[in-house]
């Protein structure tokens, strides 16, 4: 049963990671990047860049819900309390993270995504990304803790 833990863990991490270091990126890189573009070029690098991410970012987004909730469970059952403590509080994080992403991000994501499709630049541009980039740094810290938490259950079985 531990090595099921452990591999449960493992592809939760790998999932996790993905979308960790997508966070991490947006929130040290592309943020002061998009804040020296114009208009235009932030609605039309985001707009498209959202129609792709939103899409396939969300199997490994899929894929660390699941594989938490599944080493949640299966530690839980086990006997390996510490271990799944960490887990499920790593599942917390993790559907904290889709509650900030599906009431904030997404529906700016979208809006971007929208303005492209009908090549607008919104005059609320800049607003709309500037609330996308104030929840980046809670949503990388969210994946980090998760990835921590992770990270401290393997070594907890």
């Amino acid at each position: 049963m531990t090595a099921l833990i452990q591999v449960a863990t493992l592809l939760a991490v790998m999932g996790t990671g993905v979308v960790y270091g997508t966070d991490v990126f947006c929130a040290i890189a592309q943020r002061p990047a998009l804040a020296r573009v114009s208009d235009a070029a932030l609605t039309a690098v985001m707009g498209n860049l959202h129609r792709y991410a939103d899409v396939r970012m969300r199997v490994p987004g899929v894929v660390a819900l699941l594989f938490a909730l599944v080493a949640t469970v299966l530690a839980a059952l086990s006997g390996h309390a510490a271990a799944g403590f960490l887990a499920g509080g790593a599942f917390v994080l993790l559907v904290v993270w889709m509650v900030v992403y599906v009431r904030v991000s997404a529906p700016i994501n979208a809006r971007l995504t929208a303005a492209v499709d009908a090549h607008e630049t919104p005059a609320d541009a800049r607003s709309l990304q500037d609330r996308w980039d104030r929840v980046i740094v809670l949503r990388a810290t969210l994946q980090g803790v998760a990835l921590l938490a992770f990270g401290v259950a393997l070594v907890a079985l």
